[in-house]
């Protein structure tokens, strides 16, 4: 199961991450637009992995009380893949 310290590498990894945070902060889409003074469909597009500004992120993760932290690179572990890829152990 993924964590608020999950490892997001590319978009479509970032977006579930910040629904499940709007989500556990009992925000609604339209709450966080608000409050991060943007449009829903940022929102919408953050949450469903596309693109947007670097400042919309950095607006919504303030919003949502979370930080970005950078580390180098690593290559996934073998159960980082089957998380990922839905990998049956039995195989």
């Amino acid at each position: 199961m993924s964590s608020m310290n999950d490892i997001v590498r590319i978009p479509a990894d970032l977006g579930p991450m910040l629904k499940r945070a709007r989500k556990a902060a009992g925000l609604s889409i339209t709450d966080v637009a608000a409050k991060a003074g943007r449009v829903r469909d940022v929102i919408y597009r953050l949450e469903s992995g596309h693109d947007t500004s670097v400042a919309s992120l950095f607006a919504v993760l303030s919003v949502l009380q979370l930080n970005i932290r950078l580390e180098p690179a690593r290559m996934p572990t073998l159960e980082e893949v089957k998380e990922r890829f839905g990998a049956d152990e039995d195989e």
